[in-house]
């Protein structure tokens, strides 16, 4: 036989084995409930594949469809509002000024996350009141629930099925549980983290606020955060704000709140 025939016959051969070898399919995506029950068993399967263990896997065969979290993910109407109107929306005032009073009594803490990461007070504690109130709402959704119901709909899969991916680790390594509460999107913690930026920058309980302030220096600094550097549009640090959040309205209502914070006195978020 030819070498040119030889290495035909082997092509041909390798074909038909490929033809005959089933191919594991990715889990479909849907829009509406009616495919939820069937997507979390075919989902299951490609994640214990892929090494997620049973504890996660148990934890996500008993989420639940979210139709509160596919609602509020149609209707986000305020990030199409003007920087005055969002920041009136959401109590940019009111932000204000009780970030002041925080920069100062808890001084200590924001001088030791200004010495780690270059951060300082202003921005992180804008970021704070406008994810959470300061801690005083967290959500409570499942958080699981919630983000397999965004990986299952077929708006945004590939980046919910990453979060996914990310939420079902923290539940296997005990970080999370299936009975987490968060926000409509599964962001968890005082500063609202998605699964995987716990991964990646979650320095331990993120409902305790120094730890949630900690990683969100942490996050900033990886994303290129320069210590002395400005902030506002335009300046170094700003590109750092928007990878914490895609909103061009929400991105420049942090940095204006966050130099209010951090300069104090005059008129608030105006």
């Amino acid at each position: 036989m030819t070498k040119a025939r030889t290495i035909a016959t082997a092509f041909l051969g390798t074909m038909l084995l490929a033809a005959a070898t089933p191919r594991a399919e990715a889990a479909q995506c849907g829009s509406s409930p009616a495919g939820f029950e069937a997507w979390k068993r075919e989902f299951s399967a490609e994640a214990q594949g892929k090494g997620i263990g049973p504890t996660a896997i148990g934890a996500l065969m008993q989420a639940n469809y979210a139709s509160a979290t596919i609602n509020a993910d149609r209707s986000q109407r305020s990030f199409s509002l003007t920087l005055d109107q969002f920041l009136a929306k959401r109590g940019a005032t009111t932000i204000v000024a009780k970030g002041r009073q925080l920069k100062q009594s808890q001084a200590a803490l924001f001088s030791s996350i200004q010495q780690r990461y270059g951060v300082p007070p202003g921005p992180l504690i804008a970021i704070w009141g406008m994810e959470t109130g300061f801690g005083s709402q967290r959500g409570n959704q499942n958080m699981l629930s919630s983000i397999a119901t965004l990986a299952y709909d077929c708006r945004r899969p590939e980046f919910f099925t990453d979060q996914l991916y990310a939420a079902l680790k923290l539940i296997d390594r005990g970080v999370l549980t299936g009975a987490t509460r968060g926000s409509m999107h599964g962001e968890v913690g005082q500063t609202q983290f998605m699964p995987k930026n716990i991964l990646a920058y979650g320095t331990g309980n993120l409902e305790n606020s120094a730890n949630a302030l900690n990683s969100t220096a942490a996050f900033l600094k990886a994303h290129g955060w320069r210590a002395g550097a400005g902030y506002q549009p335009g300046e170094p640090n700003f590109a750092a704000i928007e990878a914490w959040n895609a909103a061009g309205v929400y991105q420049k209502a942090i940095a204006l709140m966050g130099r209010q914070i951090d300069e104090g006195g005059g008129q608030a978020a105006r």
